[in-house]
């Protein structure tokens, strides 16, 4: 399952990313915001999506952001999620190869429609390398 939240930066996007896991056929679940609501606030939407993220180990998250580094931090501070900001198609690529991360931030400032759905379908199809070095690296950050 893929879990995706957004505020009102990133409302648009995640719209726009809903109709493309659609037609995907990729399961997912919006846990918002699902009203355009220009007062609302990220770390909302970022404890969500990592809350549902950390309890599986299968489950994935997307948030979106001005920015992507306000979801990113607010993310992080759950125990087993690994947010990553997925500001290039690069990026994106090392940080499931690499780190495994479990969630990725994008920022809506900063790519465009096209751009994002490219950054996260690599990022969805990119499998971790399971290299002895990374593995030992995530499990000092989960410690």
């Amino acid at each position: 399952m893929i879990y995706l939240g957004a505020d009102h930066n990133g409302f648009k996007l995640k719209e726009a990313l809903k109709e493309y896991l659609n037609n995907k056929k990729i399961d997912h679940k919006d846990l918002g915001n699902t009203k355009f609501d220009q007062r609302d606030d990220y770390p909302v939407y970022a404890k969500q999506v990592a809350r549902q993220v950390a309890k599986g180990k299968t489950s994935l998250g997307i948030l979106i952001c001005g920015s992507g580094q306000g979801m990113s931090m607010a993310a992080n501070k759950f125990k087993n999620v690994r947010a990553a900001l997925g500001w290039s198609v690069a990026a994106a690529k090392r940080a499931r190869h690499d780190d495994d991360a479990n969630i990725i931030c994008i920022p809506a400032w900063r790519l465009t429609n096209d751009q994002a759905m490219r950054v996260i379908q690599t990022w969805l199809n990119t499998p971790f390398s399971k290299l002895a070095r990374h593995k030992r690296r995530i499990k000092k950050i989960n410690a």
